[in-house]
C-alpha cells in the first residue's frame, strides 16, 4: 500500500484514441505535492506519509500549525491530506512527488466534496418520476407522494427519501483509468468525470479492486 496525491481540478476536456473515438476525460494537476511529515508503527501504532501541496504565506498559517512545519524542517501548505502506507512505502520528509507517481492505464479512486445543489426536490435529489400529470393532480405534480403507512408505525421511518440538501458531501469513485501522464507540466489526465467543481481539491489513491 503506497501513498496517494493531493491534485487540483482544472476541469474537464475531450481527448481522441487512434481510431477516432472520443473520450471525456478529467484533468488534474499538481503543485508542489511534498511530504510533510511521516508516521512509524514504532512510534505512533500504524505507518502514514502527510502531503502538502500549494506552498502558503506565513501569516496565512496558524501558530500549531506553523510549529508542526517548523518541527518537520517543511515549507507550510495551503492543503494537508494523510496517507495510510506500508513500512516499505514510507518517504522521506522533503520529498516531492510528481505526476509519474501513477503511469498510464493505471486505475485509481477518486474522492473529493460533490457540487452543492441546495435544497432539492425529490425529482431532482433521488431520480422519483413524480406524479401523474393529469387525472386529479393538481399542483403537486414534482412532489414525492406519501412518505408513513397506517396508525402503525404512524410515524415516517428515518432515512426516508425525501426532499432535502443535495450535493456538498464527499464523494468517491472507483476503477477510474489514467488515460496519460503529462510529467512536464504535472498534469494527470483521468477517463470520465471526477467528484467535485473546477479548481477543488482531489485525493487520488492506487485503485483498491483492481491491482
Amino acid at each position: 500500500m503506497r501513498t496517494g496525491l493531493i491534485c487540483k481540478k482544472l476541469g474537464m476536456s475531450r481527448l481522441y484514441t487512434d481510431a477516432g473515438i472520443h473520450v471525456p476525460v478529467t484533468i488534474l494537476h499538481l503543485d508542489n505535492c511534498h511530504v510533510v511529515s511521516t508516521k512509524t508503527k514504532d512510534k505512533d501504532g500504524y505507518s502514514s506519509v502527510q502531503l502538502g501541496v500549494v506552498n502558503a504565506k506565513d501569516k496565512h498559517i496558524s501558530k500549531p500549525m506553523k510549529g508542526h512545519f517548523k518541527k518537520n524542517n517543511a515549507q507550510p501548505k495551503v492543503k494537508l491530506s494523510e496517507f495510510r502506507v506500508s513500512e516499505e512505502n514510507l518517504l522521506e520528509n522533503g520529498s516531492e512527488l510528481s505526476a509519474s507517481h501513477f503511469v498510464d492505464g493505471q486505475y485509481i479512486d477518486a474522492s473529493g466534496i460533490s457540487i452543492g445543489k441546495g435544497f432539492a426536490g425529490a425529482m431532482k435529489r433521488h431520480n422519483f418520476g413524480g406524479l401523474r400529470a393529469s387525472h386529479g393532480v393538481s399542483i403537486s405534480h414534482r412532489s414525492h407522494g406519501s412518505t408513513g403507512q397506517n396508525q402503525d408505525p404512524g410515524r415516517v421511518f428515518k432515512g426516508k427519501k425525501m426532499a432535502g440538501h443535495m450535493g456538498a458531501t464527499k464523494v468517491t469513485i472507483q476503477n477510474l483509468k489514467v488515460v496519460e501522464v503529462d510529467t512536464e507540466n504535472n498534469l494527470l489526465i483521468i477517463k470520465g468525470s471526477v467528484p467535485g467543481k473546477k479548481n477543488s481539491t482531489i485525493i487520488i489513491k492506487d485503485s483498491i479492486k483492481k491491482n
